[in-house]
């Protein structure tokens, strides 16, 4: 049988609706492979699947569907890769509900080196936003590849980090693999189909919904030998990531913030349950199993400070965000002096505005 013919009878099994998960792993596991599934024929699948389900897998808009994904997979860059395919990674075949196919487009071989799941918020801190990038990058430097989820925010810098550095990076969507969500991104998954990976187990075309990034997240973890959150409220989905690690017997890692911020709120009862506090990279490295990197060169010590000539406003600022009243009380400098001081500064890089007039110290 050829390639594309078997490929195809995956496809068609996986692009009929209501005939997923454990119910078509249970078909195979009794059946054989798809070309044994798909020559049963409709009385023997009746006896496991609802009628509807069964004249939908025969029907031709599924096969429509399918000769739209073998188009898709034609490309020198992309392809779908199934659980009987030698390149389906072997961590993914370790947890619970291992997708049955993944489309791929970029370098598939990323699948088969050692990585890390580096999550958080889509509102992070600026300071969240380094640390994100930097520990990536020290990460990829490394040689660990960054595997993140594309959103906003921290998973976006944690990509840029991962895209700076030989590990390269990995961006499992929510979506369909053709579908760039959210669009703001689009310029950086054009960087990652190009010099790191995009996965997605869903079907081409699958739009944002609600409730397909939760099964995302099983992914990113899934495919990672641990997991880092860099900056969490609790009701972050990074948690939910977080989660998925411990049920897949993954690492558990993360960065600790400001007792006042509530972005660390997620990341402290993290580490409150376990979760391994974490303040530079190799805090991370030598806690991976088997993970040790390939590069001889040192990795940097957490979170490098930027240059700044001597200020006497940061002593008071601390690295909480802070208003310029408060700053005002604490320094004894005027309103005009604070202002004009903190703007130099953020032309330095060294402070960030927040939103609601605060300003918070970076690194």
């Amino acid at each position: 049988m050829s390639v594309d013919r078997e490929l195809a009878g995956w496809l068609q099994l996986t692009l009929t609706e209501g005939l997923h998960g454990a119910t078509l792993r249970r078909l195979l596991a009794e059946l054989g492979l798809p070309e044994s599934v798909l020559g049963a024929g409709k009385r023997r699948l009746a006896r496991d699947l609802p009628e509807t389900v069964v004249e939908e897998l025969f029907s031709d808009s599924v096969a429509k569907r399918v000769e739209l994904a073998l188009a898709w997979a034609s490309a020198p860059t992309r392809r779908i890769i199934t659980l009987a395919d030698t390149a389906y990674p072997r961590l993914l075949l370790e947890i619970p509900d291992p997708p049955t196919l993944l489309y791929c487009q970029g370098r598939v071989e990323l699948l088969h080196q050692a990585s890390l799941a580096v999550v958080g918020s889509r509102n992070a801190t600026p300071q969240g936003l380094q640390n994100a990038e930097q520990f990536a990058k020290a990460f990829s430097a490394s040689g660990l590849t960054i595997v993140s989820g594309l959103a906003l925010g921290i998973d976006a810098a944690a990509h840029r980090g991962g895209l700076s550095g030989s590990g390269s990076t990995i961006a499992v969507l929510g979506t369909g693999v053709d579908v760039v969500y959210p669009p703001r991104n689009r310029e950086l998954a054009e960087r990652i189909a190009e010099q790191g990976l995009l996965v997605s187990e869903f079907p081409l075309q699958t739009p944002s919904l609600r409730q397909n990034f939760p099964r995302r997240n099983r992914l990113i973890s899934g495919l990672s030998l641990g997991c880092l959150v860099v900056e969490a409220a609790l009701g972050s989905g990074s948690l939910i990531t977080a989660r998925t690690a411990l049920e897949q017997g993954r690492e558990v890692f993360a960065i600790p913030g400001s007792i006042h911020s509530p972005l660390s709120k997620g990341c402290h009862a993290l580490i409150k349950s376990g979760a391994k506090l974490v303040e530079t990279a190799e805090d991370v490295v030598a806690e991976l199993p088997g993970s040790a990197p390939r590069s001889q060169q040192a990795l940097p010590h957490g979170v490098p400070a930027p240059a700044h000539g001597a200020s006497p406003l940061l002593d008071h600022m601390g690295y909480d965000p802070v208003d310029v009243d408060a700053l005002c009380a604490r320094s004894g400098l005027s309103a005009q002096q604070v202002t004009s001081a903190l703007l130099r500064l953020e032309l330095e890089g060294v402070v960030a505005v927040l939103a609601g007039g605060r300003y918070q110290r970076i690194a």
